[in-house]
């Protein structure tokens, strides 16, 4: 019955963007879902329609290829790995193998909010515990909240926020964890950040399970291809909930052009950085709050309700991403392009000033049931 609720109940970061996503244009500015405007590389797109008249076949040969690229791509066996399509499945599995009414999970507040609506799913005990002053992770505030844990689940960098915790807050995590729990650590926004992987925990023997996708730097959301790095006794716990199932063919031979460009990651950070830079320089000269971010995404004040904000930027055509519960005044704001970002600022100028003001539509709530415990008001 648990495992029946948590298929249910698990909530992705699709289903929460369009829950708070107001009606808009097929034109408009979406920086609301730390998508990748830029999509996936030159050599990904061409991968993808070479491989597209095999469609019909499951092409099992080159996901087990897939799998050995990415594995010596990060220095860990082919048995350290296992493939899914995105990360979601394999965060959504790790909660069903490692948490119940007797193992709880232990998140950041705010944080991504998939794992642990899987959580409750589960019938496990959900905490809470919320970030430093520095917006890190605080790792002995959650071992003490979850003496009986099941999972610690890390975001690095934290979404929404865009910050990172140490490294050597995350080896004191994993040091002190009780003897049967996990740190899951999410990278889904690693590869935009100098952070450290936790990678190198998984290839020291700990308990960790390192989640990592092609859906963020790679521009492969609409593709799907994600994997989970852990000791191969971990992925069997992970394996015996979802079991095995083919990958998509075009996100395998794109996921496979992207890890043969040798220049892409640094390329694609740096334009990343100098956009948010830019962007954050001029919230600097007009007087706005922030929280200051390393990823592709971070936190904006509006010191007013957001959701009137959000419907005002929508009548321009811009829309922006959600408010967490912990920070009610505060919205996530994607990095998009440099023109995107200077016509969000025009109309987040407009709204700021009164000159544009906002009326609240009905909002889109997709299944299941547990987004609308997640939207405030």
């Amino acid at each position: 019955m648990a495992s029946a609720a948590l298929a249910m109940r698990m909530v992705t970061e699709p289903m929460l963007a369009l829950a708070e996503a107001p009606h808009h244009p097929k034109d408009a500015i979406l920086i609301n879902a730390n998508e990748n405007p830029l999509g996936p590389c030159a050599a990904a797109r061409e991968a993808v329609i070479a491989v597209t008249p095999q469609g019909g076949r499951y092409l099992g040969e080159a996901t087990d290829e897939l799998t050995k690229q990415f594995a010596r791509s990060v220095g860990v066996t082919d048995e350290q790995v296992a493939i899914f399509a995105g990360s979601t499945p394999a965060l959504k599995f790790a909660v069903a193998a490692f948490c119940s009414p007797r193992a709880s999970y232990v998140t950041a507040d705010p944080g991504f909010e998939g794992p642990m609506f899987a959580a409750q799913g589960a019938g496990a005990r959900v905490v809470k515990v919320p970030l430093t002053k520095t917006y890190a992770h605080d790792v002995k505030a959650m071992l003490a909240a979850g003496a009986d844990a099941g999972i610690f689940y890390i975001c690095q960098p934290n979404n929404p926020t865009g910050t990172v915790t140490s490294a050597a807050d995350i080896e004191y995590l994993v040091e002190h964890k009780p003897k049967n729990a996990i740190v899951m650590v999410d990278e889904a926004y690693i590869h935009f950040t100098d952070a450290p992987s936790a990678i190198e925990l998984v290839k020291a023997g700990k308990d960790v399970v390192v989640l990592r996708t092609f859906s963020k730097l790679y521009g492969m959301a609409g593709l799907r291809c994600g994997f989970a790095i852990a000791r191969p006794e971990l992925l069997d716990r992970i394996h015996n909930y979802g079991g095995y199932n083919f990958m998509p063919v075009t996100a395998v031979a794109a996921a496979s052009a992207s890890l043969n460009d040798a220049t892409l990651v640094a390329t694609r950070k740096r334009i990343n950085e100098q956009v948010r830079t830019a962007t954050f320089e001029w919230l600097d000269r007009n007087g706005y709050s922030y929280i200051p971010s390393v990823s592709n995404c971070f936190l904006l004040e509006m010191k007013r309700p957001v959701k009137e904000v959000m419907a005002a930027m929508a009548q321009q055509n811009v829309v922006i991403g959600r408010v967490w519960p912990a920070m009610p005044t505060y919205a996530r704001i994607t990095i998009g392009t440099s023109a995107e970002m200077e016509q969000f600022q025009a109309a987040f100028q407009k709204v700021m000033k009164g000159t544009v003001t906002g009326r609240l539509l009905p909002q889109r709530r997709p299944g299941p049931n547990a987004v609308d415990e997640l939207l405030p008001g």
